[in-house]
């Protein structure tokens, strides 16, 4: 076997694809150097043929060098076992401790697999059986070995027992329950700062719900970003998908606040009627301004002294936080006095047990504190958010987006170590919406630490998302079966390989984890996946994602009334324009400006027209749709002609809802192509539409009423 052939079946047995089916449905094969590269990114040497058999061997004998494995993740009423290690021979026990203190002694199967020397010794493998009646939620499983002369050698490994489906799903699938899609940095009202906060989306839902009837509301990702301007702009590229954005604070919602001085009271009070000005404007979303003027009076209501009863409230939300919270205010403390970008992240700062980060603990033990504080602040607005979206009558509430992962220098990556991957960075490779690829450059998990980690820093970040949250969003749910590593320095998004992920075990605590919040949990499965995907999500309950302009057999639209039932189905995605811009062909127009096409404008332009066409002729053939259409009807009509599918969860964009046209975010480009995530919310007038306007506003009403009419 030469070196190729070696590198590809270490790859394999590692996860790694050696070739991929692209969106042209053409089979691609993957370098030799980009193998190499991902593998070693991982740690697993590859340099050359003697490197790789030595990485397989060691893939063989790992799991005999331990008594028990990292983690097992396991199914409720379904039986399973464990393979556990120890000198031949030797007497074994194995128990299962429940969270709730119960024991269940765990039975030997009569299983024989011959012993192995490892490292100079016998090892044996005897094979035990977690029983099929184990409760859901995380136990301890231990085994102890008894080699005579009082020598007692003793193991532990948690066991996550997740559900076999989500009951939250599945309590939701009576009916058809419609939900409003929004980014929340734009939509604002006259005591928004400029920028969309906390208290627009608690406002939000008690109009979404209590006047118009949604059942729920999906929001753009509202993880933490910088911790002082500038900010990035890209709600998917947050410094840590575990903690919140206190930019999205609204200032005079803060008990304290109202226990400030009259003189600093007044000061925050004319910060606030600075950003009036910027709350109607239509050009773009300046955050820098807002955070930098929230953070000033911030700091101001962080010294208020705080009643006995709200410090006991903080107390307990840091305590049950513990050392994430301390290490990401860490972070923060540390990147606002250097910089996320500064070298003393390399030189002194590696990870937060360095002499220095330790001792920066005790010299920035006050904004140490203030970024734990500010924490508990989003913590207490989210929560009243969804308390005021359930007390409106909507039975999901709030729905959290979930990004696909963070910024290469940001607090996770600090935080977390080699739970993520230095050396590459997450992306897709060419498909039909983005033709020369994507490179997102965010580090991807680890399969091989994130697994002897227990899974816990994966747990913990979904253990907050959910807390609040009648829902979420898993942005690129494929993530969890396979991502895209593209190594850094790559000249094209395209030299990348997937990776493949124990998707049992990460669907399963997701499963488990919104089982526990009581959370509905959708997948955004788009893009170029494998069939038994959708079909295992479905397994678990879990819902997929349907885009009108996506749906489709070759090149013929399918009928809604064939779309999946367990969806959540709508007309556009925040990656489009929105409804009335797409039928005007704006998305290929602003392609084609940036030279993001690989085919001749002239043919893109027909096809896409052909398609779109060929989508309104379902409308016309419901009788939706009048040949005399405006764009507004035609709009409710693609939003009625959705309605007709049995897809349990329909999304409206507040955008199309109100006559927006502008996108939101053109993938594959940055700032200076265009101004992604930047784009306040406004009428087809180009009026700024605050939260208030949607009590009564035109569109909206309409809209909602041409879909009771169904």
């Amino acid at each position: 076997m030469d070196y190729t052939e070696q590198l590809r079946e270490l790859a394999r047995r590692c996860g790694v694809g050696a070739s991929y089916q692209g969106w042209d449905k053409v089979e691609h094969s993957v370098s030799d150097a980009t193998l190499r590269r991902i593998l070693e990114a991982r740690g697993i040497a590859a340099d050359d043929g003697d490197a790789v058999e030595q990485s397989l061997a060691d893939l063989d004998t790992a799991p005999w060098r331990r008594m028990l494995p990292p983690v097992i993740v396991t199914v409720a009423g379904t039986a399973s076992t464990v393979e556990v290690h120890v000198p031949h021979g030797d007497p074994l026990s194995v128990h299962l401790v429940t969270e709730s203190g119960v024991r269940l002694d765990l039975e030997q199967l009569d299983v024989w697999i011959d012993p192995r020397e490892v490292d100079g010794t016998l090892v044996g493998r005897a094979t035990f059986e977690i029983p099929a009646h184990a409760p859901i939620g995380w136990h301890t499983l231990t085994a102890s070995s008894d080699h005579g002369r009082g020598e007692v050698t003793t193991s532990q490994c948690p066991v996550a027992v997740t559900p076999q489906r989500s009951t939250a799903n599945d309590s939701v699938t009576d009916r058809q329950r419609n939900g409003l899609l929004t980014q929340l940095y734009s939509l604002r009202s006259n005591r928004s700062w400029g920028v969309g906060d906390y208290a627009d989306l608690t406002d939000l839902t008690s109009i979404a719900g209590r006047v118009h009837g949604f059942d729920y509301v999906l929001v753009n990702p509202l993880h933490a970003g910088r911790p002082n301007p500038p900010v990035e702009a890209s709600p998917y590229l947050p410094t840590t998908r575990r903690f919140f954005d206190p930019m999205y604070i609204r200032v005079e919602d803060i008990e304290e606040t109202s226990y400030l001085p009259p003189d600093k009271f007044a000061k925050i009070r004319r910060s606030a009627a600075g950003f009036i000005k910027a709350d109607k404007g239509t050009r773009r979303i300046d955050r820098d301004p807002t955070f930098r003027a929230k953070l000033s009076a911030l700091k101001r209501i962080h010294r208020v002294e705080r009643s006995a009863a709200r410090q006991a409230e903080f107390d307990a939300f840091c305590t049950r936080e513990g050392s994430g919270l301390d290490d990401f205010a860490l972070w923060c403390a540390i990147a606002e006095k250097h910089g996320p970008d500064s070298a003393v992240w390399r030189d002194h700062a590696a990870h937060p047990r360095t002499d220095y980060a330790t001792a920066q603990r005790e010299q920035l033990a006050e904004r140490i504190h203030f970024h734990k504080w500010l924490q508990w602040i989003c913590d207490d607005q989210l929560a009243r958010a969804q308390r005021v979206a359930l007390d409106s009558g909507m039975d999901i509430g709030v729905v959290h987006d979930l990004a696909v992962g963070v910024h290469r220098h940001g607090a996770d990556a600090w935080t977390l170590g080699d739970a993520l991957v230095s050396g590459v960075t997450v992306g897709a490779p060419p498909d039909n919406f983005n033709q020369q690829g994507q490179n997102w450059n965010q580090p991807p998990w680890n399969p091989d630490r994130l697994r002897e980690l227990g899974y816990t820093p994966y747990r913990d970040m979904l253990r907050t998302v959910l807390r609040h949250a009648g829902g979420v969003r898993v942005d690129h749910i494929l993530g969890l079966f396979r991502l895209w590593w593209i190594p850094e320095g790559s000249t094209s998004a395209a030299d990348g390989a997937y990776v493949t992920y124990d998707h049992e075990a990460l669907i399963g605590i997701l499963v488990l984890e919104a089982e526990r919040a009581g959370a509905v949990v959708v997948g955004e499965d788009l893009g170029v996946f494998e069939p038994v995907v959708q079909e295992y999500l479905g397994g678990r309950g879990l819902f997929g994602t349907s885009i009108l302009w996506f749906e489709n057999d070759g090149e013929t639209p399918i009928p809604p009334e064939n779309y999946r039932r367990l969806c959540l189905t709508s007309v556009t995605t925040h990656d489009l324009p929105p409804t009335a811009g797409y039928l005007r062909g704006e998305h290929i127009a602003l392609r084609s400006r940036l030279g993001l096409l690989e085919r001749d404008l002239d043919e893109e332009i027909a096809k896409d027209t052909a398609a779109r066409e060929a989508v309104l002729d379902l409308a016309r053939a419901r009788d939706l749709l009048p040949d005399d259409a405006s764009e507004q009807e035609t709009v409710e009509a693609l939003h009625r002609l959705i309605q007709r599918s049995p897809s349990v969860l329909l999304g409206i964009a507040l955008v199309d809802a109100v006559g927006e046209n502008r996108i939101q975010n053109q993938p594959g480009t940055d700032e200076t192509q265009y101004e992604n995530w930047k784009v306040p919310l406004a009428d087809d007038n180009k009026k700024a539409v605050w939260v208030d306007d949607l009590v009564d506003h035109p569109r909206l009403v309409s809209l909602v009423k041409a879909l009771r009419s169904q």
